[in-house]
């Protein structure tokens, strides 16, 4: 373990499952800031943490806090991250990164300036179960990858006044559900060379469904399929000349895989035995990086969170969903 103290910004259910993660991983959670001073305590007394902050501003001043991570809604991300960048913190910052590409790059740029890790929370990436995929793609044991699927399908709350619905909140189904096979259709494939879209918009204007197809170099093609109204099976799969991979439900948590020939032999079963959620290994990754003096992720590069970001936005130029006050 390195040492490094983490600080929690905002006490939302997402903040709940990472820290209770970061607990089980045996990570020094020093810190946590809400705007209210009720929440963080409450926070601070389910988790053990010793102090409770009742401002973000005072969580960034904390000076026993190296590392900060930022789980507030998406909308308030680049503010958030840049508050504690300007005090001198590292940042986590949950996924999807910012509302923009170029909200992203403002934070990679403001990062840089300060030599401070900035790495955003796709967590899928860290997993073990992803780990050994990307072995199996490396070692040639699927041949030439030829297509993906990806599907992030669950049944959410149809109120005109849930999050996920609300426009100015950065609500609808891509940036919150389509983070995950897009992302993932970007690590196993790299950046689509062609976009296409087609969606759904809800009665607010926020995007319930949204399909997409990208090729790839070489010609590899990936489909996504993202819906916040009903439930999917949530699995994935990697098909290659030699062989293909399919990721069990559900597929971007701690699941199991198989390696299947076309013949239908299976060269290899993987089973999860993750405790917790898995949140924990992107945090013991930036720890190890900053261990390092390294201030980027060699599994996701921050360059590659701004370009997905920008694959989000074309996305949404195509199917007509725009922000208020965001291009």
């Amino acid at each position: 373990m390195t040492g490094l103290r983490w600080g929690i910004l905002a006490t939302g259910g997402i903040a709940h499952l990472f820290t209770s993660d970061l607990r089980t991983a045996g990570l020094d959670v020093a810190a946590v800031g809400s705007r209210r001073p009720e929440s963080a305590a409450r926070f601070a007394e389910t988790f053990g943490i010793a102090r409770a902050h009742g401002s973000y501003e005072q969580l960034a001043q904390d000076p026993d806090v190296d590392i900060v991570y930022i789980a507030t809604p998406h909308t308030q991300h680049l503010e958030a991250a840049a508050l504690a960048l300007e005090h001198g913190k590292h940042v986590l910052i949950e996924k999807p990164v910012t509302l923009d590409a170029d909200q992203a790059r403002a934070i990679g740029d403001l990062a840089a300036g300060r030599n401070l890790l900035a790495m955003e929370a796709m967590w899928t990436r860290y997993l073990p179960h992803m780990i050994r995929i990307r072995e199996i793609i490396a070692a040639g044991t699927l041949g030439e990858i030829r297509a993906l699927h990806a599907d992030h399908t669950q049944r959410i709350s149809a109120d005109p006044a849930h999050r996920l619905n609300a426009l100015e909140l950065g609500g609808g189904a891509l940036l919150d559900l389509g983070i995950y096979p897009v992302s993932f259709a970007w690590d196993i494939l790299g950046a689509p060379e062609s976009i296409a879209a087609a969606g759904r918009l809800g009665d607010t204007g926020a995007d319930t469904e949204v399909g997409t197809v990208f090729t790839h170099a070489g010609g590899a093609v990936s489909t996504t399929l993202i819906s916040s109204r009903g439930a999917g099976p949530n699995v994935a799969h990697i098909v290659g000349t030699d062989a293909r991979i399919d990721i069990d439900r559900v597929w971007y948590c701690p699941t199991s895989f198989r390696v299947t020939a076309p013949d239908g032999t299976v060269l290899e079963t993987y089973e999860s035995t993750n405790e917790g959620r898995g949140m924990q290994f992107q945090a013991l990754y930036a720890e190890q990086l900053i261990a390092a003096g390294r201030t980027d992720s060699d599994l996701m590069p921050f360059e590659d969170s701004i370009r997905i970001m920008g694959t989000l936005d074309e996305i949404r130029r195509q199917i007509g969903v725009r922000y208020p006050g965001v291009g």
